[in-house]
């Protein structure tokens, strides 16, 4: 018979399509928990019966109160409880980040087992840079709301992931295409299933392609970073300067060329100077 699990709370990443995914580790904890939170008892119900998992469920998600996390701490003490989502990494666009810092700050235990996150496996797909992104899970449903989270993310030098739905996909696309202009992107779409597609293109591209026929499945967009702006000519150093220096000093005028035009300060202040003689 299995070792019972120490006490604590375990956040075990699940499938995002392909079972075969959960990793052995996952199936342990899985096996030998007291208790299982699960976003959806239904899905999760077959993934347990997969892997001949026979522990007691209980859900949890967006819905669940102060109170039934606080009925879940109670149990953290001398019980082995484990927090999954429907699919992927829990607290990836998922319940869970409230609970887990109840626990930390009543000092019981805390354990990941990761895994599977659609967010990332998108990303290895995309072909788009991966030094530096940002997860931005879903954009808003209405219109001006969405306008505005895509222009505040216009401005950032990463690539951008959102998850989205098919009905609202080319809307999305279109929002962003709007916000941030003629970026590469991809559209990954049931990714480890059997009809795992990538779609690359510009954002107007995919806008088209999916603005007649919205596809089915679970969705992520990836939006590779703006291009690198061409550094300034002299010409252009010139002009910005004569403008500033017409109402600032050559210390002010300097400071706001170097910012406007992304030049190092020095280089601006020094040519403020000869022109302002």
């Amino acid at each position: 018979m299995d070792e019972p699990l120490p006490p604590g709370l375990y956040i075990v990443a699940t499938p995002i399509g392909n079972l075969g995914d959960l990793t052995v580790r996952a199936a342990d904890v899985l096996r030998r928990a007291d208790l299982i939170l699960a976003e959806d008892k239904r899905v999760t119900a077959k993934l347990l019966a997969h892997i001949g998992a026979t522990a007691r469920m209980q859900a949890y998600h967006d819905h669940s109160s102060a109170a039934d996390r606080e009925r879940v701490l109670g149990r953290l003490a001398g019980e082995a409880v484990a927090l999954v989502s429907d699919a992927g990494t829990p607290l990836i666009s998922d319940p869970g980040y409230k609970l887990v810092r109840a626990a930390r700050a009543a000092g019981l235990p805390v354990h990941t087992l990761p895994g599977p996150s659609a967010a990332i496996a998108a990303l290895t797909l995309a072909g788009l840079p991966t030094d530096r992104f940002l997860f931005a899970g879903f954009l808003p449903a209405k219109a001006k709301a969405r306008a505005e989270v895509v222009t505040e993310l216009a401005g950032l030098r990463a690539t951008l992931v959102f998850y989205e739905s098919g009905p609202r996909l080319a809307e999305a696309l279109a929002a962003l295409t709007d916000g941030l202009g003629p970026r590469d992107a991809a559209v990954v779409r049931e990714i480890s299933k059997l009809h795992e597609e990538c779609v690359t293109g510009t954002l107007a591209q995919l806008a088209e392609r999916y603005r007649e026929t919205p596809p089915r499945g679970e969705i992520v967009i990836v939006v590779g970073p703006p291009a690198e702006a061409e550094p300034a000519s002299a010409e252009d150093l010139d002009a910005a300067l004569r403008t500033a220096l017409a109402s600032q000093s050559a210390s002010r005028a300097a400071a706001l060329v170097a910012e406007q035009l992304g030049i190092p300060r020095k280089r601006a202040y020094a040519r403020a100077l000869e022109l302002s003689r």
